[in-house]
């Protein structure tokens, strides 16, 4: 490339970015996320609804499904929330439809004979066909996520499942000894040697589903005994901050999975997006103490260290966008852009910023959105592209494939909207 073009298309790119900069809306506004989260779901309803069961889970960039038989346990979970959550926000009897549409095909195609549920099926003509039936407890805790935001849908029929995920949990992968959950089993139930945070992290999400969706208080302290596990004994292990992987006896695994980027589950590296997904769960967390008369008083610093260390380290100061993950030494590992890191990001940002009442976190909340909003954002289409490159280019146009339905950024505008209505009050 000459000076001269290479001049003329760095000036192309500072004049669209001005120009967007200019157009930028509201991003603290409920109108912006109310609308911006039906711009997501309309991407998916009703081209997800298979009519013969379940959902489709491949998209193309264009909304074109490219894979119609394989079904994971995350999406068809995922979906369940995602309906449910549009159901309690806007009304629409579809997505209702849809939450019970999605809740019978878990009983039905998904549930194993011993228990639990298959992480992988083939689904054609009607038929499942199961093609991993390890038994996943990140698998389970999406089940019960999806199952309590099922019964505040108003599905009572979800709140027979409910019960029955969380005695598969307690039974089959609860360590008492440990405070924590173990990570994958076989389908007759023998559990391995893994151990992982990630489980965890998102069992702690469910139960606080569970505690808002039933009222029982055996699901708010098992919330809290994992956020004190993973974030605080764990976490003193690693420098204070989650490491992902750990042996039987919870020691740090600092090898497990270094060099594979290809398991999207066990990531090796601190994780940006898990630092800051449990800063965000944390405040959530502490909201609900609150409301039952008890207030630890190590949430809120623990929230802000996590959150502080991921912009620090996992923010690209010269292309924008938070980075995957980073090493040991605060070096970057994986400098893709991942669309979830950046939604549990700006939640967690936001509801920093109203429990602290610092508008530094919102203006990390305002940079964050306005990456997302130029890089991330499909304007024609809706919903989320999934990864970026370093320089934030599309590395394909599987824009969803298995685990993905953009739970996380539809998610992160709902977390957003509840505590925008929580200060409000």
């Amino acid at each position: 490339m000459t000076m001269a073009a290479a001049r003329s298309s760095q000036t192309l790119a500072w004049g669209r970015q001005h120009l967007l900069l200019f157009s930028m809306p509201d991003f603290r506004s409920p109108d912006f996320l109310l609308d911006h989260i039906r711009h997501t779901l309309a991407f998916y309803a009703p081209r997800n609804i298979d009519p013969s069961g379940g959902f489709f889970h491949f998209f193309r960039d264009d909304g074109t499904v490219y894979d119609p038989r394989t079904r994971h346990l995350v999406s068809s979970t995922r979906f369940v929330f995602n309906h449910a959550n549009a159901y309690r926000r806007f009304g629409q009897p579809a997505d209702l439809d849809a939450v019970r549409h999605g809740l019978a095909f878990l009983e039905r195609a998904h549930a194993l004979p011993g228990g639990g549920h298959a992480w992988l099926l083939d689904w054609h003509e009607g038929r499942a066909s199961v093609l991993d039936d390890t038994q996943h407890c990140y698998g389970l805790a999406f089940v019960l996520l999806a199952q309590a935001h099922a019964l505040m849908a108003g599905v009572h029929d979800a709140c027979e499942g409910l019960e029955r995920t969380w005695a598969l949990m307690e039974q089959h992968f609860w360590e008492p000894q440990h405070q924590l959950y173990a990570d994958e089993a076989t389908p007759g139930w023998r559990v391995g040697p893994y151990r992982g945070q990630n489980a965890n992290m998102h069992a702690c999400e469910a139960m606080m589903a569970a505690f808002e969706a039933t009222g029982h208080g055996r699901y708010l302290e098992r919330a809290l005994a994992l956020a004190q596990a993973v974030t605080g004994r764990q976490a003193a292990l690693a420098d204070g901050l989650v490491w992902e992987h750990y042996r039987t006896d919870w020691s740090v695994d600092w090898e497990f999975n270094r060099g594979n980027r290809s398991d999207i589950f066990k990531p090796w590296g601190f994780q940006t997006g898990h630092l800051t997904e449990w800063a965000k769960l944390l405040l959530q967390l502490e909201r609900l103490l609150a409301a039952e008369g008890r207030a630890p008083d190590w949430i809120v610093p623990r929230a802000r260290h996590f959150f502080d260390t991921a912009m620090a380290r996992g923010w690209d100061a010269d292309h924008g966008g938070l980075v995957y993950g980073f090493a040991p030494d605060g070096a970057v590992y994986d400098g893709d852009k991942y669309f979830w890191v950046q939604a549990e990001s700006f939640a967690a940002a936001a509801l920093l910023a109203l429990r602290t009442g610092e508008d530094g976190y919102w203006d990390w909340y305002d940079r964050i959105w306005a990456y997302a909003w130029e890089h991330f954002v499909d304007h024609r289409h809706g919903a989320w592209y999934r990864i970026l490159t370093p320089h934030n280019l599309k590395i394909s146009d599987e824009k969803s494939p298995a685990g993905k339905t953009d739970y996380h950024t539809m998610g992160a505008c709902y977390d957003v909207l509840k505590a925008l209505d929580g200060a409000a009050t």
